[in-house]
């Protein structure tokens, strides 16, 4: 209407340079009286619109070979974009709008052939289609080759500075050591995992992972927590020791999604979004030490202790207070307990800081994940109160972001927003039911993640048997396809695994197929660069063991001997149910009942079924095998 572009900035709430650029211009009246004559400016949250972020993301990146945020980016009335940037200082921002308002005004016909050039190709790369492929187990050797050879040999984690935890990078290694035996995988998850548990990456007070380190070490992070690391970060290390038993392991796990429910539980019983990097303004100042600030809270001889122990005063630093690091536990009975009193003791004074912001948004793949981190762990640990976290998130989204019309993509306060659910949101949130039922044996969960799957199957669909990230119809210029496992599962990754999930579980072999058609559309990226392409990879190792399903008839008492061989035994992306023969809404348990009286195991490859075994004895050597 007003004949002027528009001015599109896109971010997120932990994002640190977003609210740099939001205090020092967006707030500014000068920059704001240039946006407002000129342009028609709009911020849009990623998390909540990541379709929108996708598309301009892909735009910024083709236009200038990088990207990240804020993004910032010019768009003809009609959305296609003709320039792209992510943060400009207030100075530079004022030349930039200064100068795109003279092209628009002088050269508008040039400034609307660009846009429309960039647009067709855009439209073109996410309409083309890939060509399906087998992934066979040659190609994963390749993939596991190819990945170790970006191993950090000394520190773990893969290329150099900045280090993000490569989550399921890791969780397929795990799946390939228990397929292959192979020793260097299992070395780099080991390396990794300790690296980032001992580094300034986690959080030595009070569990959880930030978002990445901005060195090679693990030392320093970048220190928003985003509830998706922490969620498939708390699977990663229960998977982890159920392999090694490293007690490391079990300490991450319970403190990680402790840290979720004391942390990032909201009043709807679902998981927030993120905790902010800054606090009032500055990077970092809620989790940083000085030898100083240990001896005030610790006193003088137990701070120095406690400064040798957690690397304080040593080492990397930020303006010369320092990350916590561990690089052992205490060992002895006495450091153990003087550890755990000082730790309790600098967690308390670390509390009564000022703290960083909350994003309480809830977004429904995010928690999907979480559900599944909590309800595995409550499985594979019997802590029921992880079960019944994760039950009461899903009971929410249910109600409240599921409609007949479909699901929504986010909330805020109980109100649930406007933007529909995007692939990632069914894929994350089907395994997260899928994972409950598996730890309750309730076939609501089941019929809920079918229910879910196949409004994906209907709206996403591509014609190469992968999907889109949208439904048809959309609000955008072009309709975004991903296939990159960046730092969550991607649309079609999450909708894959889910897929063959449901299949297994409910014995559906249409949805099996479509699961693994999915893959095969996406195997280009995995043979390529598989740690981009780090979910379907895992979905792959669980494919060429089977994936493996452990099914335990329940006949009494004797069954909890089973159920203990089972849990403790890394399945390598297989599945467990236990019940009752017949119960009703567990298909794994129609037709197999105990032997003789006893309960039973039943364990299956993928379609094909083992004799069932009744001693746990047999069932450790079939789990083996």
């Amino acid at each position: 209407m007003r004949g002027v572009p528009v001015f599109l900035s896109i971010g997120y709430s932990a994002c640190h340079w977003c609210h740099v650029m939001a205090h020092e211009s967006f707030d500014d009246p000068v920059v704001a009286a240039a946006l407002n004559d000129g342009f028609v400016a709009i911020k849009v949250d990623r998390e909540e619109r990541p379709d929108v972020d996708a598309v301009y993301m892909d735009a910024t990146q083709a236009t200038t070979g990088s990207g990240g945020w804020p993004m910032t980016v010019f768009l003809t009335a009609d959305g296609e974009p003709f320039h792209c940037g992510t943060y400009y200082p207030r100075s530079q921002l004022l030349g930039l709008l200064t100068a795109v308002r003279q092209a628009w005004v002088g050269r508008r016909a040039e400034v609307l052939g660009s846009a429309a050039h960039l647009a067709n190709a855009l439209r073109s790369s996410y309409a083309a289609p890939a060509v399906p492929a087998a992934v066979d187990p040659a190609a994963l050797e390749r993939a596991a080759t190819s990945a170790l050879s970006d191993l950090d040999p000394v520190r773990g984690g893969f290329g150099s500075a900045p280090k993000f935890p490569p989550a399921m990078v890791l969780e397929a290694l795990l799946r390939h050591t228990r397929r292959t035996g192979s020793a260097a995988a299992a070395t780099a998850v080991d390396l990794t995992c300790t690296a980032m548990a001992r580094g300034g990456l986690y959080d030595q007070l009070d569990g959880g992972f930030a978002r990445y380190a901005v060195d090679a070490a693990w030392r320093v992070p970048h220190f928003e927590k985003m509830l998706y690391d922490n969620a498939l970060l708390a699977r990663v290390y229960l998977h982890w020791w159920q392999v090694g038993a490293d007690p490391l392991g079990l300490r991450v796990v319970r403190e990680t999604l402790d840290f979720l429910l004391a942390r990032m539980l909201t009043a709807q019983g679902c998981f927030a979004a993120a905790l902010d990097a800054d606090t009032e303004g500055t990077e970092g100042a809620t989790y940083l030490w000085t030898p100083a600030q240990l001896d005030d809270v610790l006193g003088a001889p137990d701070g120095a202790r406690a400064a040798a122990l957690l690397g304080v005063g040593t080492g990397a630093s930020v303006d010369g207070a320092s990350t916590l690091t561990l690089a052992e536990d205490p060992q002895d009975l006495d450091d153990v307990q003087w550890w755990a009193q000082a730790r309790a003791r600098l967690a308390k004074a670390r509390a009564a800081r000022p703290q960083p912001e909350r994003d309480d948004k809830v977004v429904t793949a995010w928690n999907g994940l979480a559900i599944a981190a909590l309800a595995e762990a409550g499985l594979v640990l019997g802590e029921p109160r992880y079960v019944a976290a994760a039950a009461s998130a899903a009971d929410f989204l249910l109600a409240h972001h599921l409609s007949d019309a479909g699901l929504r993509r986010s909330s805020l306060g109980g109100i649930v927003g406007p933007a529909w659910g995007v692939a990632e949101d069914y894929g994350d949130l089907a395994e997260g039911l899928l994972t409950l039922h598996q730890a309750t044996g309730d076939g609501r969960w089941l019929a809920a993640a079918g229910g879910l799957l196949d409004h994906a199957l209907a709206a996403f669909s591509a014609p190469d048997g992968g999907f889109f990230d949208t439904a048809g119809g959309g609000d955008l210029f072009a309709r975004p396809r991903s296939v990159t496992d960046n730092a969550e599962p991607c649309g079609q990754s999450s909708l894959a695994t889910a897929l063959v999930g449901y299949g297994l579980l409910a014995g559906s072999t249409t949805h099996l197929d479509a699961g693994s058609a999915a893959l095969a559309a996406g195997a280009g990226l995995l043979t390529r660069a598989p740690r981009f392409a780090g979910w379907a990879w895992a979905l792959a190792e669980a494919l060429a063991t089977g994936p493996v399903q452990v099914v335990i008839s329940d006949c009494g008492p004797d069954a909890e001997a089973l159920w203990q061989v089972a849990t403790s035994t890394y399945l390598g992306g297989g599945y467990l149910v236990r019940g009752a023969a017949d119960a009703p809404g567990v298909p794994l348990l129609s037709g197999r009942p105990g032997v003789s009286g006893a309960s039973a195991a039943y364990r299956c490859r993928g379609t094909v079924c083992d004799l069932p075994v009744t001693s746990p004895a047999e069932l450790a050597a079939a789990l083996r095998g």
